[in-house]
């Protein structure tokens, strides 16, 4: 049992590790290397916890996003070919799993088995939630058996918590930076056809319903994107006048 100083000690940790995670946050520009904060982080939050990954739903699977150590995406990958397993038994129920791999064998034969052979002796995960599109879990491994404590459970939910909030703001960040910038490329990409059909029009005295239909007709000719087609004959337009 932790003593008052430990605990104190310990808070500390805690609150370091937010602060650190609140560091990477700041400069992400991608979601992968926030993620990968997040398990660095989670080591440190919870004291009997030696590997960490993150488990994301994917187009109808699975992925593990993030870990400190391949075993980890090992038992992770093991537990997506089975279609369950603890982490993805917490990201459906919405509750925290803790397991000792000795006792689990009946419940996850495979996972058991493989996590047995890499050494790891307990686990514990968390369901995390940041957006509708954004569900998985924050899985934790455990050398030895000395197993997780419920203490150690607490941390995890505090911790969980913690990045569900400050990861939303990011990933809304990069879903609107990229929003923005696929916004943009399609401007550009409509400036450089109007200019295409400018150009055709005042060449061949044609109309801009006809010039347009040249390109598209040349587009599917070559099976080439629209705006691929506009740039090319723009810039073999002025190359020629120039």
């Amino acid at each position: 049992m932790e003593t008052v100083e430990q605990s104190l000690r310990h808070l500390d940790e805690v609150t370091g590790a937010l602060e650190d995670l609140a560091a990477a946050l700041g400069d992400a520009d991608e979601m992968g290397p926030v993620l990968q904060a997040v398990c660095e982080q989670v080591i440190r939050v919870v004291p009997g916890a030696d590997v960490a990954s993150i488990t994301l739903r994917s187009d109808g699977g699975y992925r593990t996003a993030a870990s400190t150590d391949q075993r980890a995406a090992e038992i992770d990958g093991k537990q997506y070919e089975q279609g369950d397993g603890p982490c993805l038994r917490a990201m459906e129920s919405g509750k925290v799993v803790r397991v000792e791999v000795e006792t689990a064998v009946e419940l996850w034969p495979e996972f058991t088995a493989v996590a047995r052979e890499l050494g790891i002796g307990s686990y514990l995960a968390s369901p995390l939630t940041v957006d509708s599109d954004f569900v998985g879990a924050i899985n934790l491994f455990g050398f030895g058996a000395h197993g997780f404590r419920e203490l150690d459970e607490k941390y995890l939910e505090m911790y969980t918590v913690m990045v569900e909030t400050t990861v939303r703001g990011t990933h809304r960040y990069l879903q609107a930076k990229e929003h923005i910038a696929q916004l943009r490329r399609a401007m550009e990409s409509r400036a450089v056809i109007e200019q295409a059909k400018g150009i055709l029009m005042a060449a061949r005295g044609i109309s801009a319903d006809s010039a347009f239909r040249e390109l598209v007709s040349q587009s599917q000719r070559e099976n080439v994107k629209l705006h691929t087609i506009a740039e090319k004959f723009v810039a073999q337009m002025s190359a020629e006048t120039s």
